[in-house]
């Protein structure tokens, strides 16, 4: 049995009806990825309607988990006027928080999917809607009404950057990545740097600048059934070699 402290990694909760009332839910398949791949403590952070205690709750982990959901961000978040439904204000405010949280406190912030885009919005970027941009020239999404299986199987191919913390990770300039998502980074936020794009120019995974506190995200899907995909495993190793408090 190792001796060595594992790191506790806080992973965001979402707001959903269960049973018809309130729930703060994760999906299992990121606490599982956090433990079985991460080799490291999951623990759930549930998004309640005051993200005042951000720091008390960042203080008592290693590091921060934001997942994929298929809530999208309030657009007035990033100075829009309009976005797609359905929303997750309570998640929305209690990510902010997490974040700036985390930055201030020197530890890690990882993002997976609505993850990178709440990391964006935080620091000041924007966000669009490919199913609205017309430079957007493949889809990132799997058509409506396949299957769970068919949906996070529907792939492209990015280019990580050369020189990126990712692709010093994978130690790879290509990759074959799954997509399901719609919204994209519009705007860059000040203080990330693109780690990698696809092949229409939509970037797919960012990080903080170098020397800033860590922080590394990716558009796609790393946490399902990442067994045969080495680019994501190292993701996930990546988020397990923090350090524990």
């Amino acid at each position: 049995m190792s001796t060595h402290p594992k790191p506790v990694i806080g992973i965001i909760g979402c707001n959903r009806t269960v049973e018809g009332e309130p729930a703060h839910i994760v999906k299992a398949r990121y606490v599982e990825a956090v433990q079985n791949f991460a080799g490291a403590i999951p623990l759930i952070c549930p998004s309640i309607n005051d993200a005042s205690d951000a720091g008390a709750i960042v203080s008592r982990l290693d590091a921060i988990l934001l997942t994929g959901s298929n809530s999208n961000i309030e657009p007035s978040r990033y100075g829009a006027s309009e976005g797609r439904m359905p929303f997750d204000t309570n998640r929305d405010a209690m990510s902010h928080a997490l974040i700036h949280a985390a930055m201030a406190a020197g530890k890690p912030v990882f993002g997976v999917c609505r993850g990178l885009q709440e990391i964006n919005v935080a620091l000041g970027g924007t966000l669009i809607d490919q199913r609205d941009d017309a430079a957007t020239t493949q889809p990132h999404h799997a058509a409506d009404g396949v299957s769970l299986d068919e949906m996070f199987g529907f792939a492209h191919e990015v280019d990580l950057v050369a020189g990126s913390p990712l692709a010093a990770l994978t130690s790879v300039t290509h990759a074959s990545v799954n997509s399901v998502h719609y919204q994209m980074i519009g705007k860059l936020a000040p203080g990330l740097m693109v780690n990698a794009r696809a092949e229409d120019g939509v970037i797919e995974a960012v990080s903080s600048l170098p020397g800033a506190s860590p922080i590394l995200a990716v558009q796609w899907h790393p946490e399902w059934r990442p067994d045969n995909r080495p680019h994501d495993l190292a993701f996930w190793k990546r988020v397990g070699s923090v350090s524990p408090r």
